[in-house]
């Protein structure tokens, strides 16, 4: 009796945890009434763009897979951009049929994508290696290069698989299924090159507001991927948004899972400024990635200088000329080690 309750009580906890999974994929992952609503937009006249021929005309383009059902978030311009170039680099993709004018349509498509976190940090960092290329847009939809990629740590299982998997034999398997050690390096140093791209970059700071495995990916020459931008967002918009943020306690004060500020409480107000950079968050991501099965000659340098990185505080400005060095001393480290390697 005992063994029937409890298979009763599996089958019935995996039928709930299944339909729940369901009912918000088909909700929020409607790719057909998305592209009816698109396309009838652009038979109107109201948006325009490079992909809307593809995705409405030829049916060359469609909508396949379902990637998530998180909402999107807004994103501007920091106050520190270098309007002049942006706006070049957004005027050259506005016109999207190359004949020297703005259209009201493609003018609309463009300020729709410019409110995308995803959009604008792949537009700012085109000519990088960490984010696929832009390859066109009808209205708010954008069109990224596909890039086949290996997830940072272990494997991908299905998700009935995760739920059911003990933490303990989950983190295991992440370590079990990663490169070689030299691999390793090299993607370590893309997230390091990250990192850097996006503070004072030339359009203005960024904040990795999720610095977690599942944000990132390689491709087969082992360069790091960024596969998910929705959380590095602009650092002058972000401060913007945190200060109407009421709060208690500091724990009121946080975007994504790694971007945390302190409470005032005299005006339970949350302040503008992260409590850790980046590069703290960045390191506590490679820390056991990287330490595990480092060569013997550079492991206890490489902790010591990762530990640095770690406990690293306040915000990049504050701490400049000592966020550069952690951050030159590592990338010096890595690439020292696998420099005369084919894996460099």
């Amino acid at each position: 009796m005992k063994y029937l309750f409890f298979s009763w009580l599996a089958v019935f906890v995996g039928s709930w945890i299944v339909y729940v999974e369901y009912s918000s994929y088909t909700e929020l992952c409607r790719g057909h009434d998305c592209k009816n609503s698109i396309c009838d937009k652009y038979r109107k006249g109201v948006i325009d763009g490079s992909a809307c021929s593809s995705l409405c005309e030829k049916g060359t383009l469609y909508l396949g897979k379902c990637f998530t059902a998180k909402p999107k978030s807004q994103a501007k311009v920091g106050d520190q951009a270098n309007l002049a170039d942006l706006a070049t680099q957004v005027l050259a993709i506005t016109d999207a049929n190359k004949d020297g004018h703005i259209s009201l349509p493609e003018a609309h498509s463009t300020w729709a994508l410019l409110q995308l976190n995803e959009f604008l940090l792949a537009l700012v960092l085109q000519d990088r290696e960490h984010t696929p290329k832009l390859l066109g847009f009808c209205g708010d939809l954008y069109v990224m290069e596909k890039v086949p990629h290996s997830p940072l740590y272990g494997v991908s299982l299905p998700w009935i698989v995760e739920v059911w998997m003990p933490a303990g034999l989950r983190h295991s398997m992440d370590q079990w299924f990663t490169p070689s050690w030299p691999h390793k390096a090299k993607i370590s140093i893309g997230l390091l090159e990250l990192v850097e791209d996006v503070f004072h970059g030339t359009f203005g700071s960024f904040l990795m507001c999720d610095v977690s495995a599942a944000s990132f990916g390689y491709n087969d020459r082992h360069d790091l991927k960024v596969m998910d931008a929705r959380y590095i967002v602009p650092e002058a918009i972000f401060q913007e948004d945190i200060r109407q943020q009421r709060c208690e306690a500091d724990e009121d004060c946080v975007y994504g899972a790694d971007c945390l500020t302190s409470c005032d409480l005299t005006k339970h107000r949350c302040t503008p400024e992260v409590t850790r950079p980046n590069l703290a968050k960045a390191c506590e991501a490679l820390k056991d990635y990287v330490l595990r099965g480092a060569p013997s000659d550079v492991r206890e340098e490489l902790e010591k200088q990762l530990y640095a990185c770690v406990t690293l505080k306040g915000s990049a400005e504050q701490m400049e000329i000592e966020h550069s060095l952690i951050l030159n001393n590592l990338k010096t480290l890595l690439w020292k080690k696998i420099s005369h390697t084919k894996d460099s």
